[in-house]
């Protein structure tokens, strides 16, 4: 891939991740089936975007993370605020359910903030560094992408999933 080209998909992939952080913050514009909806249309873009490029893992990187946890706190409430009752779902992808005999509920709102708080670490140093973090901060949040949260982004989706079928029939 060319150089071009590849500062070209990191830009898109940002202005996606933007987008989502965007959608995140302003919840309250949003009715909950609305809300749903354009995170099943984000949510994909994104998972497909880190996909497509992986970085070399040749270096370490560390930015500064620009989310503070009262800022997290708030943003996951709000999620929980806009999901109501379909906040909890039913996951079979979590650590503990290889140990457990009983269901494990998993929050919506705080696979969301999770997301977010990766992504919004991610725009935020983009921006701050007006462009010269790029790579960095790509390489960085596709590292956590790996490690935290790709797994957590396809279960969100399909508890969004089902929530969207249930809101579509009502």
């Amino acid at each position: 891939m060319s150089e071009d080209n590849y500062r070209t998909q990191l830009l898109n992939l940002t202005a996606l991740a933007a987008e989502y952080c965007n959608t995140i913050e302003n919840t309250q514009e949003y009715t909950r089936g609305e809300f749903v909806s354009k995170m099943l249309i984000l949510l994909p873009k994104i998972y497909v975007g880190f996909l497509e490029y992986s970085p070399a893992q040749d270096e370490e990187y560390y930015l500064q993370p620009h989310i503070d946890e009262d800022y997290y706190e708030s943003i996951r409430r709000r999620l929980e605020d806009i999901m109501g009752s379909e906040d909890v779902y039913l996951e079979t992808f979590v650590e503990d359910m290889k140990y457990s005999d009983t269901p494990i509920g998993v929050s919506i709102s705080e696979s969301l903030a999770d997301i977010f708080q990766s992504l919004y670490n991610f725009v935020y140093s983009i921006r701050e560094s007006e462009g010269e973090n790029l790579t960095e901060a790509y390489c960085l949040c596709h590292e956590e992408f790996d490690e935290f949260w790709a797994q957590t982004l396809c279960n969100v989706m399909g508890a969004l999933n089902s929530i969207r079928n249930v809101t579509d029939v009502e």
